[in-house]
């Protein structure tokens, strides 16, 4: 445990972050040169499109320091934008360390503060780097001054860097295996481990993330939610690189993935806690924020013979977006929908396209409104 380091990177929307994570990818080898394309971790063509991170990616890394000492690095990626901000509290609370990524051309912006608090209340270690030094208009000097005021470190704390160039990533590595604590757990505890993510693939079921807080976790395993109750036997365990690893055994301070065998997306829910079903623990883990939807609109199938299979798309859809609300509603006009809550307008924009292409779902989205706080 003493050479895993956990870490996510907190920045604003377009300060360079999904590039930075490139160079490191690349640094490291996780990714051949044959293989590396740009934007790597952001595997959905919306994200592409718009050069916007819109889901957190974890990735397993491993780097061999100076000293000659091998660690192993979990990265989880996060979204920039406000209206995602729930996907940064969930990689938050699978984190010992954070990386505060701020373009040297434009300084702190907003959403990288509110990010950074929620970070420092949960006690991670916090490492600055402005990033684009590479810039004809970059203020090094400003904003490093902006950077001390904000969380009161030494200028020779703040690492400068070029995710375009890859100057600096050397340095930020030795950084994250030096001021980063390694994860704290008993492996000889019950098995605690907080869902951070999860997915649902049409061959497998459910695919859920974790990090694992206390205990060992091994394959076929009888395994319990604390939120159901209900036992499933672990088919398939491992660490996640570009592709799922499976692994025999998992161990506290380890970050991968759990299938299980569940088909029925209600079952599991992000946030909860996974534990053995033969010894399992007495205390669900503090998980993160509930969320708080701040726009709500009607979603309604074009055809009212589409509303179960609307039902089962959202559901898919909130497994892999916690953030996403919704319950049945009726209208005269529409039929039956839902009315759905949102994070934002663009998160609104975002879950509509993906209805539509990942599955298969024309709908007709009423008016936007504040109002209409679910009961």
């Amino acid at each position: 445990m003493k050479n895993i380091r956990n870490f996510c990177v907190i920045a604003h929307i377009d300060h360079g972050k999904s590039t930075l994570s490139d160079r490191l990818l690349e640094f490291t080898k996780t990714i051949s040169e044959r293989n590396m394309q740009a934007q790597a971790l952001d595997d959905m063509d919306l994200e592409r499109e718009r050069g916007i991170t819109i889901k957190s990616h974890a990735i397993q890394m491993y780097y061999t320091s100076d000293a000659g000492q091998k660690y192993t690095l979990n990265m989880i990626d996060t979204p920039g934008h406000v209206d995602f901000s729930y996907e940064v509290s969930r990689s938050i609370a699978a984190c010992e360390g954070a990386l505060l990524l701020v373009d040297a051309t434009q300084g702190i912006q907003a959403q990288t503060i509110s990010n950074l608090y929620l970070a420092i209340d949960h006690n991670l270690e916090i490492i600055p780097i402005l990033n684009k030094i590479d810039m004809e208009n970059a203020m090094i000097d400003e904003v490093s001054d902006q950077i001390i005021d904000l969380i009161g470190c030494k200028k020779e704390d703040i690492l400068l860097a070029s995710g375009k160039t890859g100057e600096g990533v050397p340095a930020l590595l030795e950084a994250i295996v030096s001021r980063i604590p390694s994860p704290t757990g008993d492996e000889n505890a019950p098995l605690q481990a907080l869902i951070f993510d999860s997915f649902f693939n049409s061959f497998r079921g459910v695919i859920a993330y974790f990090r694992i807080m206390n205990g060992v976790l091994r394959k076929n395993d009888k395994v319990k939610f604390f939120h159901t109750d209900k036992e499933y036997n672990a088919e398939e365990i491992g660490i996640l690189q570009i592709t799922q690893v499976p692994k025999d055994e998992l161990r506290a301070g380890d970050v991968g993935y759990i299938i299980t065998g569940i088909k029925i997306s209600k079952e599991i829910k992000v946030g909860d806690t996974l534990t053995s079903a033969i010894v399992p623990s007495l205390e669900a883990i503090k998980g993160f924020e509930d969320v708080k939807p701040m726009v709500f609109a009607g979603i309604y199938p074009v055809d009212n013979d589409d509303f179960e299979d609307l039902r089962d798309s959202l559901e898919k859809l909130q497994l892999n977006d916690a953030s996403l609300v919704f319950e049945p509603e009726s209208s005269v006009a529409l039929g039956f929908g839902f009315r759905c809550g949102f994070l934002g307008m663009l998160h609104l924009e975002i879950i509509q396209e993906r209805l539509s292409r990942e599955f298969d779902q024309e709908v007709i989205t009423t008016v936007p409104n504040v109002s209409g706080l679910f009961n």
